[in-house]
């Protein structure tokens, strides 16, 4: 036991990813069997290449922006928009993904063409280079380029193996139909689940990823005799920048953080270079595990290729009996199908703004307002993925069990549920800032180090506020993908799966203001009524298209 309590002191992180893979291990097994025995052949091979994807996204992802404001010194609040427009482009580029998939009939050459520009653009990130001043520079512009070449690479890849994968459901209900009605009909209720399971192992990537930037990190910086601290960065871009207009609080504090560190100097401009230096050159060998992610899906898709279904081929075959004259005479169902496609991509808008704080303003509370200490609050974003994992198989068997018993909720309603939950989150959150009296993030920063460890909050707020959010996204994100699987004109597969993610676009565009209103609302519960509000809004409207929704979806 003591050489477990040793090791759980030294090397936390690396104890926490040991028990996740332990938990997470049975759950792909089960995910697999389940697919195997009840889903279209090349499901679990289509979201393994998905896997590999995200693994190196979620690297990324997990550090971006706390390591802009590290590298390059600048505010929350600017790293915050870089990190938004960087987070808009990852989605809305997914439109063009489709409309040039669609419009070459080459699906499998698009996703292929995706992960080597990725894997570009990651390699771009991985080099540790460094301008001589904080703030604004040529290397933040080279660090912006290849962030845009990573989300051009996303938009190829993203949207059109979404698309194969409704096609695979395509594919598998046009043969239970053959069957009979009843064959059928069992058929259909699987797409749902069938998407969720393809969804999970996007989250296994992502709940093992964020641990490999800071375990990176904190290697780099332990080889050159130091550790790391949350705060220290931005306390050293403040003395480079200026030391003697440090306020006394700032620069007592940064000595006391360079001594906790490991450094045992005098603080000057030659120790926080240094510092920062090691400190972000850390996170960039990180972006070498990203490229290698890119590239391991790349070989996995490659390999797989050949068994996954070709939309190409299907539309050819599919000519003779959905001719133009069939175009023209359904062409007012296909309009009401868009109609509800819109409208639910209006309400997804203000989900993905609310929920995608996790790399914003909730990684900006990690970092400020949680006891991190032992563990980098890049970490505690590996809770939402884990969480999809375990909550996942308790969703599916609920719908499953209503179904049977004749109350089968339609995806409409469930999205309605993942509105509120979502809300929820936000209040919980709102009612911890009131209850500690939190104030703006730029107040706690001022203050000294001794009354911000005490007005930390535990842990297990984190843990909560992601528990309901990620339920919430479980009754959205998937089923969101099936629905507009379900909804989409045979012949604008990847554009309505471009669309969605544009939906997401948008949403991510505006995530910043997170961060913006936690730095500078007077009172911090602002900032998460705020989102509490756009959630419940939403739900309001969602639930007052449901009935209409559920007819134009089982048309």
């Amino acid at each position: 036991m003591s050489f477990i309590a040793n090791l759980w002191e030294t090397n936390r992180p690396m104890m926490i990813l040991f028990a996740i893979l332990i938990v997470v291990i049975p759950f792909l097994v089960f995910y697999i069997r389940k697919a195997k025995m009840e889903h279209p052949k090349g499901l679990i091979a289509a979201a393994l290449s998905n896997m590999g994807e995200r693994f190196g996204y979620y690297i990324m992802n997990a550090v971006l922006l706390l390591f802009i404001c590290s590298k390059f010194g600048i505010s929350d609040a600017a790293a915050g928009w870089i990190y938004a427009v960087f987070y808009f482009l990852i989605y809305v580029l997914s439109l063009p993904g489709g409309i040039i998939a669609d419009r070459s009939q080459n699906f499998k050459g698009t996703i292929i063409a995706g992960l080597v520009v990725m894997a570009l653009g990651y390699g771009m990130l991985s080099v540790p280079v460094f301008a001589e001043a904080s703030g604004f520079s040529w290397v933040l512009v080279f660090t912006c380029v290849a962030l845009f070449i990573i989300a051009f690479g996303n938009g190829l890849f993203k949207g059109n193996l979404q698309a194969i994968v409704g096609q695979m459901y395509d594919n598998f209900e046009a043969e239970a139909a053959k069957r009979g009605p009843e064959a059928l009909a069992e058929a259909k209720s699987k797409r749902d689940t069938g998407f969720q399971i393809f969804y999970v192992f996007i989250n296994i990537g992502g709940v093992i990823a964020p641990f490999v930037a800071p375990l990176l990190r904190s290697a780099w910086l332990k080889m050159h005799a130091l550790a790391y601290n949350a705060d220290l960065p931005r306390l050293c871009h403040m003395y480079l920048n200026g030391s003697e207009n440090m306020a006394a609080t700032d620069m007592e504090n940064l000595t006391n953080l360079a001594a906790e560190v490991g450094y045992t100097g005098v603080v000057d401009g030659a120790f926080c270079d240094s510092y920062l230096n090691i400190f972000n050159t850390g996170v960039h060998f990180s972006f070498i595990a990203s490229v290698v992610a890119m590239l391991t899906s790349l070989i996995i898709f490659i390999c797989i290729k050949k068994n996954l279904p070709n939309p190409a081929k299907k539309e050819k075959a599919a000519a003779a009996e959905y001719s133009e004259q069939e175009k023209q005479a359904d062409a007012k169902e296909i309009k009401q199908r868009l109609y509800a496609l819109f409208a639910v991509l209006g309400v997804a808008v203000f989900f993905w703004f609310s929920f995608h704080q996790n790399g914003q303003s909730l990684s900006v509370f990690a970092r400020d307002f949680v006891n991190t200490n032992a563990i980098p609050p890049e970490i505690w974003q590996c809770i939402n993925p884990l969480f999809v994992i375990l909550l996942t198989p308790i969703i599916m068997y609920t719908f499953a069990a209503l179904a049977r018993k004749g109350k089968e909720v339609s995806t409409p309603r469930k999205i309605v549920i993942g509105m509120f939950l979502a809300a929820v989150a936000y209040i919980f959150l709102a009612g911890i800032a009131i209850a500690n009296n939190y104030p703006s993030g730029e107040e706690f920063k001022s203050l000294s180090d001794a009354v911000k460890i005490a007005m930390k909050t535990s842990p297990m707020v984190l843990i909560l506020t992601y528990f309901f959010l990620t339920v919430a996204e479980l009754f959205i994100s998937p089923l969101g993908l099936s629905f507009v699987s379900k909804i989409a004109p045979r012949h604008l597969q990847g554009i309505c799966q471009g669309l969605w993610l544009t939906a997401t676009a948008i949403g991510n565009l505006f995530i910043a203001i997170g961060v913006t209103m936690l730095n500078t609302f007077p009172e911090q519960w602002m900032c998460w009524a705020v989102f509490a509000a756009f959630c419940l809004i939403s739900m309001g409207i969602m639930l007052g298209m449901v009935k209409w929704l559920e007819r134009v979806t089982n048309a």
